[in-house]
This record gives C-alpha cells, structure tokens and sequence, in this order.
C-alpha cells in the first residue's frame, strides 16, 4: 500500500488517550522520523497526559510539551490528516466502534497494560511506564523493520497482528 509523497500515517488509539497512545505517538515519531507521521487520540480522552508518562518521556529526552489527551474525532473530518493505520493499544477501544477515518486506514490491535493504573509512590508507576514502552518498543521497532511502505494490505494486517502479539500482550 505506497503512500505517495509523504509519510505513512499512523494514529495510536486508547480510550483516555493519556498513557499508552502518547507514549506510541511519541515512540513512532521519534523512532520512525522521515518514515511516519504519528498522532494518536482516544474515545473518551482524559483532557491531560497522565504524569508518568510525561516523566518518561522527558527521560527518554523527548519534550512532552507538544503532548496533548484528545478525541479520535478531530480525526474525522474532511481537515483531519490521512490516516494510514490505526492500532488500538487497549482492550477497551479495540472493542469500541470506531469511528470512520478517510481513506480506510489499516487497523491493528497492539494491546498493552495500562501502566495508569498502577497506585503507589512515583518509582512504581514510573517502573510500570518503563515495562510499557519497553513491550511497546518491541513493536514499533518490529513494525520499522518492515518495508510497510511497499506491502500489500494483506500481508502489512497479517504482520501487524503478528506484532500485536508480542511480550506483554494484554
């Protein structure tokens, strides 16, 4: 499925699009710099990110500034971006229906823990945010090494579930 001047488009869901999503959002546009455009939203969004995720990524040295908890339907309408691939990284959005994004994009379920609902001192919510984007460095990374650009539809969904079922799925 080429994608024609511009990069592939990935748009990470949760349903609080507070935790998992941004950290993928972040991963993806950092990781796949040049090759991907990152977003990522959820169905019932927070309003903030949550802490722990703004902690690690300030530790992974990526400015958590830009990072904001919004709703999927900003990325609905005739302005919204083009959406190559949609991944749900929790079990709740991968069962909500999702609304339609233009261009039917490929969708992928990558289902993670949610390290938001870890309670305890900062260490350990700090520690279960770790263990989140090591599993969802697993992934992404997997997915790079893939020529995604260039694969037929069939074969692109079959890896991306072979992906989701990496360490860690939940």
């Amino acid at each position: 499925m080429p994608v024609p001047d511009r990069p592939f488009t990935v748009l990470v869901l949760c349903t609080g699009n507070s935790a998992r999503s941004i950290l993928g959002e972040a991963m993806f546009q950092s990781l796949g710099a040049g090759r991907i455009a990152a977003h990522s939203a959820g169905s019932k969004p927070k309003g903030v990110p949550h802490p722990g995720a703004l902690r690690l990524l300030a530790r992974k040295g990526i400015d958590p500034a830009p990072f904001r908890s919004k709703s999927w339907n900003e990325f609905t309408g005739p302005d919204a971006p083009p959406i190559d691939l949609a991944i749900t990284v929790c079990g709740n959005a991968a069962g909500e229906a999702c609304p339609v994004f233009m261009g039917a994009p490929l969708k992928a379920h990558w289902g993670l823990p949610d390290p938001a609902d870890v309670t305890g001192d900062d260490a350990a919510v700090d520690a279960a945010f770790a263990q989140t984007w090591d599993w969802l460095e697993l992934r992404v990374r997997s997915m790079l090494d893939l020529p995604f650009e260039t694969m037929d539809r069939k074969d692109l969904t079959a890896e991306l579930a072979r992906i989701g079922q990496m360490e860690g799925a939940a």
